[in-house]
């Protein structure tokens, strides 16, 4: 092929021109296979679906013009031999060429070689079984991170054969729905695809993922980096949690660390523990390394690690039974493949899983940034874009026009105020408290928090009272629970502390003591405040130093009210309860109590020290659940 000689050193040593300058190439020799549109465009990776006229982002592994030169020479060989296939440096360095890279597009044209399809794998390695004495240098070339062997990479890798094997298989296996979609969005961005292994460390590729950190989603941003990069999170949807968004926030993050901090090793760190904390460390102790820096005083235990698991983890996953794993170990999940449809008003997701022919869970699989039971607000000029399994967007179109209004529901949101409980709240806007609760993603609620907000589904039309008993089932089968009106807490109700738990009275030598079981919740003031006595005397009757303030559940501590009156035992749902205040004679006066607007009777009982029941059987109450404000009840025994 001189043809193709000449032309590889005269693009050698010219500057690289513009695709449209190049002269037209010869016809490819005979019996050569000529790479088909479709086999072209998976070669080039996603700049096959950019925008026409959209500037390339610059390769940050090309830096110069000797650079790219080197890369030409490492494909020079498979070019003068088209009948020989190449290696991975080959494949390698063709990737790095970059997307749009003149001679990378130049080299395809002219090679026109099913062997250079990306999909194309390495022959497999062998069993490694000596890591200690295992060159990394051998595999490097299937990696486009760098790879070093390190103490700490070769005990994450024996932690993953062995500990953590069961916790692998299972990202390994879901790393098959996840890499087809975002290492084509790393790559886009001029990030080695192999970062996607970050991920994997980050929440073994879960879209459900949230730390202790308060961080989410399959890359694990936290609020604030993710506002910053982005990422909606409000009141109907957190988009750290959606693996398509978080990923370019993710590669955007990264490629600024990686700019700023100059190694992969330190912005991969920088993600961990914040780029300005490692360039502190390269600062202070004069050195780029990340090895070095590791062994300094200044990065947390799991920074350290962090370098080391995302290299082991990358080394395993792309070649598991190097490292002795089976493949009948996983159980690999299908490519994340959906269709889109504009939404132009919150809608409830059973609604549109019906109209697609699809389940609830299916749409909630592929949208999990939503954080409500429906669709945000959405219009005409923003619509919202949900996504539906692959093949059922057409059908979706068609069944979803056809819908009535009396088959849908639309939404308010309610601004809860003082007073406010879930039935009030379901009377106020027609509505079911199941639904609410199904729609707020909320099993029970025994307390509202004032200027919280809850999403309201109200009947779109008179006639919709079928869909909003549909929902109530939906909700009930989900396990939702409803309390009765009674059992609710009113939103902002006090909370005045209250000891409970098992006590027992005796009379020791003439004197009253109360022995009592701490629970969840207890503390030394509020025991006190229940038997009327001091917190100093509650320490000095247990022996409990000032420097213990907290107290352990299900410690027995003594009581000694003394000339206190016994407080009052009484047993409400199986639980023994003191009451606040010592028993008082009960005047005309503390008879009678005026309901006031959001009271309920479980708030009233509370109040008095009586039971629920009491209040209905004095007052001869038959339904609780409609009482006026004003009206008046006896809150003592005749």
């Amino acid at each position: 092929m001189p043809s193709l000689c000449l032309m590889l050193v005269t693009l050698a040593v010219s500057a690289s021109p513009s695709k449209e300058e190049l002269p037209p190439m010869p016809p490819p020799p005979a019996g050569m296979h000529v790479l088909e549109p479709e086999e072209k465009k998976q070669l080039l990776g996603s700049a096959a679906g950019e925008e026409p006229g959209e500037p390339e982002e610059a390769n940050e592994e090309v830096e110069s013009e000797s650079a790219e030169l080197e890369e030409m020479r490492a494909l020079e060989g498979a070019s003068l031999d088209p009948g020989a296939k190449p290696n991975a440096a080959v494949l390698q360095s063709l990737r790095r060429l970059g997307l749009a890279n003149p001679l990378r597009l130049r080299m395809l044209d002219a090679l026109e070689e099913p062997t250079f399809r990306e999909d194309d794998t390495p022959e497999e390695l062998a069993l490694i079984t000596d890591l200690q004495n295992f060159d990394v240098a051998q595999i490097q070339d299937r990696y486009d991170i760098p790879l070093d062997m390190q103490p700490l990479v070769a005990q994450y890798i024996h932690f993953f054969q062995g500990p953590g094997r069961k916790w692998f298989r299972k990202w390994v296996s879901r790393s098959t729905r996840f890499l087809p979609v975002m290492q084509p969005i790393l790559e886009q961005k001029g990030l080695p695809r192999d970062t996607v292994y970050l991920a994997m460390i980050e929440s073994g590729f879960s879209a459900n993922a949230y730390s202790w950190a308060h961080a989410a989603g399959p890359w694990q941003f936290i609020s604030s980096t993710g506002k910053m990069y982005g990422l909606r999170q409000d009141f109907w949807v957190d988009e750290r949690r959606d693996p398509v968004k978080a990923t370019h926030a993710a590669a955007a993050y990264l490629k600024q660390l990686y700019s700023e901090l100059g190694h992969w090793y330190l912005a991969w760190a920088g993600y961990n523990t914040g780029g300005g904390r490692v360039r502190r460390m390269m600062d202070r102790h004069g050195t780029s390394d990340f090895w070095a820096l590791s062994q300094e005083k200044g990065f947390a235990k799991e920074t350290q690690h962090y370098v080391p698991k995302l290299i082991a983890a990358a080394m395993i996953a792309k070649n598991p039974s190097a490292f002795g794993f089976r493949d009948d170990e996983f159980e690999y999940e299908p490519p994340l493949e959906f269709d889109e449809v504009k939404l132009v008003d919150a809608t409830d997701l059973d609604v549109l899983a019906r109209a697609a022919g699809v389940s609830v869970k299916d749409v909630q699989e592929l949208n999990p940034e939503l954080r409500r039971w429906c669709t945000p607000p959405a219009s005409e000029k923003q619509p919202y874009m949900l996504r539906l399994p692959k093949g059922s967007g057409e059908p979706f179109a068609k069944n979803f026009k056809q819908l009535s209004p009396s088959e849908r529901l639309v939404f308010r949101i309610h601004k809860i105020r003082r007073g406010d409980t879930l039935s009030k709240i379901a009377v106020e806007y027609g509505t079911a408290a199941e639904a609410i609760l199904q729609f707020n993603k909320l099993k029970s609620a025994r307390t509202l928090r004032v200027n919280a907000e809850l999403a309201i589904p109200v009947p779109a039309s008179r006639g919709a009272s079928a869909v909003l008993e549909r929902k109530v089932a939906q909700a009930r089968r989900s396990g939702v629970t409803v309390l009765r009106p009674e059992e609710e807490i009113p939103a902002g109700t006090p909370r005045a502390p209250v000891a409970t738990g098992p006590i027992k009275t005796e009379v020791i030598n003439g004197r009253t003591r109360v022995t009592y079981g701490v629970q969840d919740g207890d503390s030394l003031w509020a025991i006190a405040q229940r038997f009327n006595v001091s917190v100093d005397d509650l320490r000095r009757w247990n022996e409990l130093p000032r420097s213990k303030r907290g107290l352990k559940i299900g410690t027995v501590i003594e009581v000694w009210p003394g000339n206190a009156p016994a407080p009052q035992v009484q047993e409400r749902s199986g639980t023994v309860v003191a009451s606040t205040q010592p028993a008082k004679p009960a005047s005309s006066a503390s008879k009678v109590h005026t309901l006031a607007a959001g009271e309920t009777l479980w708030s009233v009982a509370q109040r008095y020290g009586v039971t629920v029941e009491d209040i209905q059987r004095w007052n001869n109450i038959k339904d609780h659940r409609n009482i006026p404000a004003g009206k008046q009840l006896v809150v003592a025994a005749p």
